[in-house]
């Protein structure tokens, strides 16, 4: 077997990890050998190590959402392990930056790390695809591109490569929104010269439309908008932003967030430490992240439209970006996907196989969920 298909098989069991009811909380008998031993019995194996792993994260405590999700995943792994596989969660700054995880991971430093993987595009391109490109796949659609679409052994062949780490999936926020803005925008020439916190390739975009664009971990966002040291903001949406207290720095609230409509976050493991570990501690990771993941975007699209009603109650003025400023972006995208698959091998491997899935899952979904969505809500 070569590594793709063996890294194919790996994805298609975490689906199947799920699918058996794993990852939504049933008994472990349910899930088939090696997990369907008891977690006492677990606990009484001599033959199974007792590790204690920290991991390092980008997210500050504040956020029960996404920090929160990182401690329902070592929570997952500990009770599927019998308690002998313990992984400590730890804030951004706490151990490790937060835009530093999948250094440290890859260094060796930290066995594993929670993060989302598009800050690192500047070790590689390929990373945006763990995560969201501007324009590209919903929560739904990269799920589907994950688990069933090829896409996670197409990554997981790319990290083992570039940074002797694989990952998996662990949280959605589902789509974002399209930030902070300290005044109006209704043109391009409206974002030009505005320093704005936004990573990944939306990031790149924005710099291609005169925006001056910084990478700042969560917990900085607030002091840099507050102070004018930023003029706008991204982040995640109106649950988490209300959270960091983002309306207080500025008035506007832009929508839709176009460079992140179904961002996914990881859980990186070092692959040297990966294969030292037992196949139940392996399938103990791969069932906690993708129960992680499932929980995550559950707990955005409960909590997002509470948050927005209060957000809008204390003043905060919503906006839509004009069809001029999409128009631009969208355009600028591509053909920015275009130069970095001319560039970049790694790149246009994964994006030749992206972009055709892309196109496919978006004409079902303009006849089926498109429709729905258009009924009700208008069009």
């Amino acid at each position: 077997m070569n590594r793709r298909e063996f890294l194919q098989n790996m994805a298609i069991r975490t689906t199947a990890a799920t699918a058996l009811g794993v990852a939504v909380g049933c008994t472990s008998q349910q899930a088939g050998a090696p997990l369907a031993q008891a977690p006492d019995a677990i606990a009484q194996d001599a033959s199974l190590p007792d590790l204690n792993w920290d991991m390092p994260t980008s997210w500050p405590v504040a956020l029960d959402t996404i920090f929160g999700t990182a401690q329902i995943f070592a929570e997952r792994v500990a009770a599927l392990t019998g308690g002998k596989f313990q992984i400590s969660p730890r804030a951004a700054g706490e151990v490790a930056p937060g835009l530093e995880v999948l250094n440290v991971v890859e260094e060796g430093a930290f066995p594993i790390g929670h993060t989302a993987s598009y800050y690192f595009v500047g070790k590689s391109p390929v990373t945006a695809f763990g995560t969201t490109l501007p324009f590209g796949l919903n929560a739904q659609q990269q799920n589907a591109w994950m688990y069933d679409g090829g896409g996670l052994a197409l990554m997981q062949d790319a990290y083992a490569r570039l940074f002797n780490v694989i990952q998996f999936p662990a949280g959605n926020t589902g789509v974002q929104m399209g930030g902070w803005f300290r005044k109006e925008i209704n043109t391009v020439a409206d974002l030009q010269g505005l320093k704005m916190r936004i990573p990944g390739l939306g990031g790149q975009v924005m710099s291609r439309l005169g925006v001056t664009v910084q990478s700042l971990p969560g917990g900085e966002i607030f002091q840099a908008l507050q102070t004018g040291a930023i003029d706008a903001a991204e982040w995640v949406g109106p649950y988490d932003d209300e959270k960091l207290g983002l309306h207080k720095a500025a008035q506007f609230y832009y929508y839709p967030g176009w460079w992140e409509p179904g961002p996914s976050l990881e859980v990186q493991i070092n692959l040297d430490e990966w294969n030292k570990l037992p196949e139940l501690y392996q399938q103990a990771i791969q069932t906690a992240a993708a129960e992680s993941n499932l929980v995550m975007l559950s707990r955005y699209e409960a909590r997002n439209h509470q948050a927005l009603h209060r957000l809008l109650s204390e003043g905060v003025q919503l906006r839509g970006y004009s069809e001029e400023i999409l128009s631009a972006a969208e355009a600028i995208a591509f053909e920015l996907y275009d130069e970095l698959a001319a560039n970049n091998a790694d790149f246009k491997t994964i994006y030749d196989e992206w972009k055709v899935f892309r196109d496919g899952i978006f004409a079902w979904n303009n006849i089926a969920e498109g429709a729905m969505s258009r009924f009700i809500y208008g069009s």
